[in-house]
């Protein structure tokens, strides 16, 4: 098989890897406002970018019921 195949191969199979991670990681946060939480204390842009896309698909309200309840959690 040529170098350049092999490589094209294996720019696909990171590509698609990626996609699934990121879609993993989306589901994941979709579902557990535990995880939310625990994104927002590790890597907090990651989960502004996913309460953007949220909204930007018309999904609202998710941060301010993710804030309210970590506040109450704080009180």
């Amino acid at each position: 098989m040529p170098p350049a195949r092999q490589i094209l191969r294996g720019v696909m199979v990171l590509e698609l890897l990626g996609v699934f991670g990121a879609y993993t990681l989306f589901h994941k946060m979709n579902q557990s406002q535990d995880f939310r939480n625990t994104m927002n204390r590790k890597f907090p842009s990651i989960l502004e970018a996913f309460y953007q896309s949220n909204e930007w698909a018309g999904v609202y309200g998710m941060r301010e019921r993710d804030q309210r309840a970590w506040s109450d959690r704080q009180d």
